[in-house]
């Protein structure tokens, strides 16, 4: 399954990199800035066929509406355009992602970054890899000398889950704090240890689901705001070092 989601990942990532620069036509979600292009339909419809020859009774769950429900004790979680903000201002920050789980335990991960060309990997228990090499966490163990990252919801307007405070709060102990647009990117750099931190709320189950394996299996440490453990359907993630964990609990469990 994870040479499969390798495959998938690296297919959608060619279409991606084909795809910039071209005029597109944006609709958009839930809210006027959550769009969606003809480019993350397409390339889900790339990674879907790709799981369905080899795994066809599996259930398979896709931001754009790509749900296959199956019986089957395995499904599928893909993001083939995680940070379609991004790719459609031409800002080079984005990915695919494919998270695989058996019974509601996460077994295998794959992001993909066609603009680094970094594929990142991950099985349970087998460890955490970029491009073939193990990646870690890193081994900052002080929140002051954390560099932490985030995202927002798309109703951050309406600053919910006191958005716009815990921003402030962390801002104000931490060293750091980088917004980059895409969730899985932003798991896959705590794992390897270009950032110490991570949190966000009303974040969506194919932002997350690779990247919380990526993270376990480079010893890092993923819970919810409260410090209990979580899978890809949690909506508020916590993701650290471990190092720097409870530091972050404390100051997330202050806007409970």
């Amino acid at each position: 399954m994870l040479q499969t989601a390798i495959n998938a990942a690296i297919e959608a990532g060619r279409y991606l990199r084909e795809s910039r620069g071209k005029s597109l036509t944006i609709e958009h979600k839930s809210s006027s800035i959550d769009p969606v292009t003809e480019v993350d339909k397409e390339a889900e419809k790339i990674i879907v066929d790709i799981i369905k020859k080899h795994y066809p009774d599996h259930t398979i769950l896709g931001e754009e509406g790509g749900t296959k429900d199956t019986e089957s004790e395995y499904r599928w979680i893909i993001d083939p355009l995680d940070g379609t903000v991004n790719f459609t201002h031409g800002f080079p920050i984005y990915c695919v992602s494919i998270g695989v789980e058996y019974m509601d335990t996460l077994v295998a991960g794959v992001v993909y970054d066609p603009n680094l060309d970094e594929l990142y990997t991950a099985e349970r228990g087998k460890g955490a890899f970029l491009n073939g090499n193990p990646i870690r966490v890193s081994e900052t163990d002080s929140l002051i000398q954390s560099i932490l990252i985030t995202g927002f919801p798309y109703d951050i307007h309406d600053n919910p889950d006191n958005t716009v405070e815990r921003f402030v709060d962390f801002l104000m102990n931490a060293q750091a704090i980088r917004r980059l647009g895409s969730a899985a990117i932003d798991l896959c750099y705590i794992a390897a240890g270009r950032g110490d931190g991570f949190w966000e709320a009303f974040i969506q189950p194919w932002d997350i689901a690779a990247g919380i394996l990526l993270i376990e299996e480079a010893g890092g440490k993923v819970t919810d705001f409260e410090g209990n453990p979580i899978g890809a359907d949690s909506p508020r993630v916590l993701a650290t070092n471990g190092k720097i964990h409870d530091a972050m609990l404390e100051i997330l469990r202050k806007r409970l």
